[in-house]
């Protein structure tokens, strides 16, 4: 039977300005509504206060190099084993990196009340590139999860 669906990666192509399909999977993530428009105006903003806090790089760069700083290695996962509940520590894939990343940042600048969405995008990424800020905080959290749960590797099967 054919199919019917694609998956997004698939039909996924780089935005305008930088031609990143990076960028064009975290401004789909960040849009509301469908309103992409909307979403990558908030974004390239973004990019333009990056561009003009760290003049020296560029800030598709800054913004791929936090990605990567937030990309989590390790997490625990619930497994279930003779009626007790493990927290078991287990690699975590390409895909769902990338996922889990995107998704923190976004928590990160959503958390951030107040203010507009470009400004706080810009400065969770600066933070992010200098590996510190929220979302980083959030990584670091679910490594010591996962490192204090240690004993329970041998559940990973």
């Amino acid at each position: 039977m054919a199919k019917r669906f694609t998956a997004s990666r698939d039909q996924l192509t780089g935005d305008p300005r930088y031609g990143s399909k990076l960028v064009s999977k975290f401004v789909n993530c960040l849009m509301y509504d469908g309103k992409k428009s909307i979403a990558l105006g908030a974004f390239y903003e973004a990019m333009d206060i990056v561009q003009k806090k760290l003049p020296e790089e560029s800030p598709v760069t800054v913004f791929t190099a936090a990605v990567e700083n937030v990309k989590p290695h390790i997490e625990v996962r619930s497994k279930r084993v003779g009626g007790a509940t493990y927290q078991v520590p287990t690699q975590v894939g390409y895909k769902r990196q990338q996922t889990l990343a995107i998704r923190w940042i976004l928590a990160a600048i959503r958390g951030r009340k107040g203010r507009p969405i470009a400004s706080s995008l810009a400065d969770e990424i600066i933070a992010a590139f200098k590996k510190e800020g929220t979302a980083i905080t959030t990584r670091e959290n679910v490594h010591r999860m996962a490192d204090a749960n240690k004993a329970f590797a041998h559940f990973a099967w």
